[in-house]
């Protein structure tokens, strides 16, 4: 199987935004996603993007993405936070979610960023074992805090 990685265009946003879809299935939280297509691609591809992405590709159809912003610790200086990552059910296992996740961890020491954060979920075994296989921090200390408009 031949996967290409690269950086997400504007003409993946429809794409990206079905994975999302499909990720808030899984996470048992369809009704959570509230984005719109023009949000996103204003947010990612408008005049202040506020997000990038890695896409992964077989066969022309993207089948996975790593969808990263930039955020800014008092302690540790700026740090890539991955605010998705998410392979389509029926690709999963097949190295995808490691080479998009390897790419942004590139990224993020390419331009001398001090490490990278994000969430995963309590219940969610298989990423939790993928991420031990980095040696990755787990941090049970701190409560998700959020404001809806």
């Amino acid at each position: 199987m031949n996967i290409n990685i690269r950086k997400a265009v504007k003409a993946d946003c429809p794409r990206i935004l079905a994975l999302i879809h499909e990720l808030a299935l899984y996470e048992k939280a369809p009704h959570e996603v509230t984005v719109t297509l023009k949000e996103m691609e204003d947010a990612g591809f408008g005049s202040q993007p506020v997000w990038e992405a890695f896409v992964a590709e077989t066969a022309g159809v993207i089948q996975g993405i790593a969808l990263y912003y930039i955020r800014y610790s008092t302690w540790k200086g700026r740090r890539i936070y991955l605010e998705d990552l998410i392979v389509t059910e029926e690709m999963r296992g097949k190295g995808i979610g490691k080479l998009l996740f390897d790419c942004v961890l590139k990224e993020g020491k390419r331009k001398g960023y001090s490490g990278m954060a994000w969430q995963v979920l309590d219940w969610n075994e298989t990423a939790i074992n993928f991420y031990k296989k980095y040696n990755a921090s787990f941090d049970s200390e701190w409560v998700n805090v959020s404001i809806n408009n």
